[in-house]
């Protein structure tokens, strides 16, 4: 059994975010380690003190520190902000970041060796294999919040090249966040034609669909394209950032973050051969089950000697 530990996890107030539910997903691991983990909400401005605890410091709340660092600290960023920019001054010895995409461009932002930053991917949740739509068409699904950065602008445009086969598309996302680029997306998809195989949802139906798509800018990690691995559904993801990390060849298309063109032709690809998507989900079933879950990623990664 793993040494106990006490620790304080300094992080922005609770939220309903995806951030959130990481960082949920953190306390649960190390209490199921058996360590006493207290979450300290921290904003500008405002003191704390982690005492004789392991201090492990959400990188959101990095730029907002002052004073000095506890003698007993792990910086835990999961999420790229240009806030980050300019805060080599206030790093303890161990900084911890969710992909090595992330880790680089860290290294970039500081000024420091990329070596230095250990590399702990977030932890996947169990879940049943897809069973798929059944045909006869291609179920496309996208989870993602309808933000710019998310690349749903690219998949729409993508998918519009392709109306002489059958699919039909449910983008999964909350539309709070920038509902102005929501409604650009829904526009887009009424001037291309495609408004009629285009569906949006709040709870993505993965057990329904053929095949997980994302045209992401940039990904901290890729928890959707995780996902979709887990359950054995073949993906069409693009390259930015950490999105494409964990994607055998086996079980996927890869295309460039913004090439639409390339993007339309690899979903052409998949879409229309019904026998190759069956054999990317093999891969994919294969890959997702490798992946790690939170138990094993809280031990080593954030709690050193428990």
């Amino acid at each position: 059994m793993p040494q106990a530990r006490r620790i304080a996890l300094l992080a922005p107030p609770p939220d309903l975010s995806s951030d959130e539910a990481f960082l949920r997903q953190v306390i649960d691991g190390l209490r199921d380690l058996g360590h006493a983990v207290e979450r300290i909400a921290l904003t500008a401005g405002v003191g704390w003190d982690a005492g004789d605890r392991l201090a492990v410091i959400d990188g959101a709340v990095l730029p907002a520190l002052a004073g000095a660092m506890p003698r007993h600290a792990v910086v835990l960023v999961h999420h790229w902000t240009e806030d980050l920019v300019g805060c080599e001054g206030r790093l303890p010895p161990r900084v911890i970041a969710t992909s090595a995409a992330l880790a680089q461009r860290l290294a970039t932002a500081w000024r420091i060796a990329v070596e230095g930053i250990e590399i702990v991917p977030p932890a996947t949740d169990d879940a049943p294999r897809s069973a798929g739509s059944g045909g006869p068409g291609c179920a496309i699904l996208s989870v993602g919040a309808l933000i710019a950065r998310t690349g749903h602008e690219v998949l729409l445009r993508a998918l519009a090249r392709l109306p002489d086969l059958d699919w039909s598309l449910t983008l999964c996302g909350s539309a709070e966040d920038d509902p102005v680029h929501a409604q650009s997306l829904a526009a887009l998809a009424q001037e291309t034609g495609i408004a009629g195989r285009v569906s949006v949802t709040s709870e993505p139906a993965w057990h329904e669909a053929d095949l997980f798509a994302l045209a992401s800018e940039w990904e901290d990690y890729g928890t959707a394209t995780a996902a979709a691995l887990k359950r054995g559904l073949p993906v069409a993801v693009t390259s930015g950032g950490a999105n494409a990390e964990q994607v055998p060849v086996e079980a996927g298309v890869v295309c460039p973050p913004g090439d639409i063109e390339g993007f339309s032709k690899a979903l052409r690809r998949v879409i229309f051969d019904e026998a190759l998507r069956r054999a990317m989900a093999e891969a994919a079933w294969q890959a997702g089950q490798g992946l790690p879950d939170w138990r094993k990623q809280a031990r080593p990664g954030l709690c050193p000697g428990c």
